[in-house]
C-alpha cells in the first residue's frame, strides 16, 4: 500500500487495502469523519468563522501535500492552497452537499494547480521564446542525495500527462479511492480506474526503456 506523502511504485495487479466491511472500528471512524465533515460544512454555509479556522487545521496539510506533488515547488504549493481557501470562502453558497464537503474543497484545490501550472507554462514558452537561443536549452540540476529508482520514478511521472499523473499522484501517493477521485477531477470512477491502470503502464514502459536491454537482462540473471 502506498503511504500518503510518499512516491512508492507498486505492480498494476495490487490494490489499496481497504478495511474490511465488517471492521467495527473502522465502521466508527468513517462515521466519525461524516459527521465532522458535515459539521464543518454547516459551519462554514452560516460564514462561522472558526468553522474556516477548524477547516484549515483539518485540511491544510493534506492540501499542500497534494499541490506540491501536482505543481512539484513548496512555493507554490503554499500560494496555491491559500487561493484555495480564499475560493471556498467565496463560493461555499455552491455547495450543495452532493458529495463529501472534503472532497469538493479537494476538487477547488485540483482546479487551483491546474490553473496555475497553466499560468507558469505560458510564462514559460514567453519567457523561453524571448531569452533561449535556437537549439540551446538549460537542464535543471538533479537533486543530490537521493535514491536513483526514485529519482527515475519521479523524472517518468513529471513526463505523464496532467490527467494521468493527477490520477496516478491522487491514488498511489495521496491515498484517496477511485470514487473521490472521480469526484474531484469530474470523471467516472471507471475512468479514473482506467488513468491509473494507463498511467502504470506508461511508466512501467519508460523505465523499461531508461534500464536499457543490458541492465534489463543482468536483473533478470
Amino acid at each position: 500500500m502506498a503511504h500518503a506523502g510518499t512516491l512508492a511504485w507498486q505492480d498494476a495487479t495490487q490494490e489499496l487495502c481497504l478495511p474490511r466491511l465488517d471492521d467495527s472500528a473502522a465502521a466508527t471512524s468513517r462515521l466519525e469523519a461524516h459527521a465532522e465533515d458535515a459539521r464543518l460544512s454547516q459551519g462554514c454555509l452560516s460564514g462561522n468563522l472558526e468553522a474556516y479556522e477548524q477547516l484549515y487545521r483539518v485540511q491544510s496539510a493534506k492540501m499542500k501535500s497534494i499541490a506540491m506533488n501536482l505543481l512539484g515547488n513548496a512555493h507554490d504549493a503554499e500560494d496555491v492552497v491559500q487561493e484555495t481557501f480564499l475560493k471556498i470562502h467565496r463560493g461555499i453558497r455552491y455547495f450543495k452537499g452532493q458529495s463529501a464537503f472534503s472532497t469538493w474543497t479537494y476538487r477547488i484545490l485540483v482546479n487551483c494547480c491546474y490553473d496555475l501550472r497553466r499560468k507558469k507554462m505560458r510564462r514559460q514558452e514567453t519567457a523561453e521564446r524571448d531569452l533561449v537561443p535556437e537549439g540551446q536549452s538549460f537542464e535543471s540540476p538533479a537533486p543530490m542525495h537521493d535514491h536513483p529508482l526514485r529519482m527515475a520514478l519521479e523524472k517518468c511521472v513529471a513526463q505523464l500527462t496532467p490527467y494521468l499523473r493527477s490520477v496516478f499522484l491522487l491514488y498511489e501517493v495521496e491515498g484517496f479511492k477511485h470514487a473521490e477521485i472521480g469526484l474531484m477531477l469530474g470523471i467516472s470512477e471507471m475512468a479514473s480506474k482506467n488513468a491509473l491502470y494507463q498511467a502504470k503502464r506508461k511508466l512501467r514502459e519508460m523505465l523499461s526503456e531508461q534500464r536499457g536491454p543490458g541492465q534489463m537482462a543482468a536483473s533478470q540473471s
